[in-house]
């Protein structure tokens, strides 16, 4: 009984420190932010396909910085970025804001998660510009938003299936993109696919509409290179972006003229499933 409690000690401190870590990650402490509480009353009910894919930390922020690497390749949605907000200088900060709106539109009250929505609506509404060849563009776009919500979907997806559960029903999956259409399309993204295959057929469709520009690649550093000054978040974050990479359609990185080394990847995803297991473990009463 004693060895057990012993034992017992250190291992409640580890998941307590992992878990202050990813809570210290997600959350702004300076603005007083702390976890999204989950509802019974979301828009998505408690065993939902799109709760359990949103839930894993570590699937998820591959997910996030593959959809981010994708999203850029299209001209209007990096200049919407980059000329509307404080990316360059604040990534963290936009990363936590996109993941703070996941969060509540999948596990927060249904009226927290609606008003979450209205505010986005309103700020789209105020992101216009002209691209470098004279082209307006506006993020209230219906066709705009729905890219950057494909990438989004597609990606947060293959990573839980890569890192979590590579035994993912094709039912599930496509479950997961109708669930996910619901909040596209309260953004006002159109059109919104509702399975998989729709997905991808949606993405393709775009690839016409892509390219670099050297504000790309900026971009693509910035998402992948470790921020300086913290030594130990180093190469947890080279590893993520390596498995982003290494979760994108072969020309998305081709375009980028990133490819991930074929060697490394193996041992990568490796170390990314240990990571995104231990993160698991930290949070399981």
């Amino acid at each position: 009984m004693v060895s057990a409690r012993r034992t017992a000690a250190p291992t409640a401190a580890v998941k307590s420190l992992l878990r202050a870590q990813v809570r210290a990650v997600f959350n702004d402490a300076s603005r007083g932010e702390t976890p999204v509480t989950r509802s019974d009353t979301a828009i998505y009910p408690p065993g939902s396909v799109i709760r359990a894919v949103h839930a894993d930390v570590v699937s998820m922020m591959v997910g996030g910085m593959a959809a981010l690497l994708l999203q850029m390749l299209h001209p209007a949605a990096l200049r919407g970025v980059l000329d509307h907000s404080d990316f360059r200088a604040d990534m963290l900060g936009r990363l936590r804001r996109t993941a703070r709106f996941i969060a509540i539109t999948t596990y927060a009250d249904r009226h927290e998660a609606e008003a979450a929505i209205d505010r986005v609506r309103r700020i789209h509404l105020r992101v216009t510009g002209t691209l470098p060849d004279g082209t307006g563009y506006r993020a209230s776009d219906p066709r705009l938003l729905a890219w950057v919500h494909v990438c989004e979907a597609l990606c947060f997806l293959d990573a839980y299936i890569r890192y979590v559960d590579p035994r993912m029903s094709a039912r599930d999956q496509d479950i997961y993109f109708a669930q996910a259409a619901h909040v596209a399309r309260a953004l006002g993204a159109d059109p919104v696919p509702e399975t998989r295959a729709a997905a991808e057929a949606l993405l393709a469709s775009f690839r016409g509409e892509l390219a670099v520009l050297p504000e790309t690649r900026e971009v693509a550093d910035l998402v992948l290179t470790p921020a300086a000054g913290n030594p130990a978040s180093a190469a947890p974050h080279r590893m993520l972006g390596n498995a982003a990479l290494d979760l994108l359609p072969r020309w998305a990185p081709a375009m980028l003229n990133l490819r991930p080394g074929r060697l490394t990847a193996l041992p990568n995803r490796l170390a990314t499933y240990a990571m995104g297991a231990a993160l698991r473990w930290s949070f399981r009463e």
